[in-house]
């Protein structure tokens, strides 16, 4: 049979996939491994979107998405990020996923580089080499408080790069970067004549301190944003997401959505206009529900020595486990789920720096989350 394009072969499998997969296999497992909301979608946006799937609203819709989707994000993002966009700016993509890919394909192309940040969420790497572009970390250390370090950008930079990712709220860390950093990012990109690529996911679920989205910053119209409405809304497999880019390029919009997508399913519009434009108080408490879960996961990390990332955002807990882990944490953390039934996500695989660590995914009952950790193996039980 004939082969595949030959860069197909360096696209990376999922280190998180994997585990689910295991854990799908085994009985009595405790999931901690998956970023998968634990809170019901209130009410309003179910009723929307059955009603939708009742009245037979079934048909295609325009490349960006209906009107009345576009138009709510529009105000949405003047509301809450203090981006002052047109409508032609927005489009409606399957998930955050599409919306990163769709911005990678627009950006890159064979063998260009983009600078990913390391630890980092998988699909940075997997969709730049699905493009047969070429993914280069910069480290997010620990010792720097997992901030993004322009002495290390600046190293890793070429003449080749063509795109910085930025993540904040960080998945998988829980970092959030304040108004000074991003400029800070801002002008590495202008120096370098950069586009930025920002996932901004997270962006409900901070913890005393503001979510900034970096194209409220931006002046020369570099940013492609990328938005959800999985985690925020527990849509996760509505597929629903959002791409703002910079102005001028609808035309090439559409045509790069109608060889991809055409369009999202039209019911699961119709719930996203529900979700952005209704009541959020549903929204609070699940921002309180994940608050709790991560002080209260903190409080009995501290209490068993184990040393972790406290996170100022996302529902994530990033936990050092290199006394444990052997220097292969991808394997430690299969065995330590078919042995514990406890499933947490390796942290290589979110890139090389995440070795020897692991995340833990705090949207689980709260009884669920503090009885994966107390099976988690101190360093004091270390030989």
């Amino acid at each position: 049979m004939p082969s595949l394009a030959a860069h197909i072969s360096s696209v990376p499998p999922s280190g998180i996939r994997r585990i689910y997969e295991i854990a799908a296999e085994l009985d009595g497992v405790i999931s901690l491994g998956i970023g998968e909301p634990d809170l019901p979608v209130a009410a309003h946006i179910l009723a929307a979107g059955a009603t939708a799937w009742a009245g037979d609203e079934t048909n295609y819709t325009a490349n960006g998405g209906i009107p009345a989707l576009r138009e709510a994000i529009v105000a949405k993002l003047a509301r809450e990020n203090s981006l002052d966009v047109d409508v032609e700016q927005v489009w409606v993509t399957i998930g955050a996923t599409g919306a990163l890919h769709l911005a990678m394909e627009l950006l890159l192309s064979a063998g260009d580089e983009i600078l990913i940040p390391d630890p980092g969420y998988t699909t940075f790497t997997m969709s730049a080499r699905l493009l047969d572009a070429v993914p280069v970390s910069y480290s997010l250390r620990s010792e720097k408080g997992f901030a993004p370090d322009i002495e290390e950008l600046e190293r890793v930079v070429t003449d080749r790069t063509r795109v910085l990712v930025v993540n904040t709220p960080s998945n998988p860390l829980g970092t959030v970067l304040d108004e000074a950093q991003l400029a800070v990012l801002l002008d590495f990109a202008r120096r370098h004549d950069l586009w930025i690529l920002s996932d901004e996911v997270y962006e409900y679920f901070t913890y005393g301190i503001r979510h900034t989205s970096i194209a409220s910053l931006d002046t020369d119209d570099r940013v492609f944003s990328v938005f959800s409405l999985s985690k925020t809304y527990a849509l996760t497999g509505a597929r629903v997401g959002y791409l703002v880019t910079p102005p001028g390029i609808a035309a090439t919009m559409r045509a790069v959505q109608e060889t991809t997508i055409s369009c999202v399913n039209a019911p699961a519009q119709v719930a996203a206009v529900a979700a952005i434009d209704g009541d959020h108080e549903h929204v609070a408490a699940a921002r309180e529900h994940y608050r709790s879960h991560l002080e209260a996961a903190c409080e009995l990390l501290d209490a068993r020595g184990i040393r972790y990332q406290r996170p100022n955002g996302a529902f994530y807990l990033w936990v050092d486990m290199q006394h444990a882990s052997g220097g292969d944490v991808a394997g430690w953390a299969e065995r330590f789920l078919v042995r514990e039934r406890v499933a947490v996500a390796p942290g290589s695989a979110f890139g090389r720096a995440g070795e020897g660590w692991i995340r833990i995914c705090v949207a689980a009952t709260l009884e669920n989350l503090l009885e994966g950790i107390r099976r988690l193996p101190a360093p004091q039980a270390q030989p």
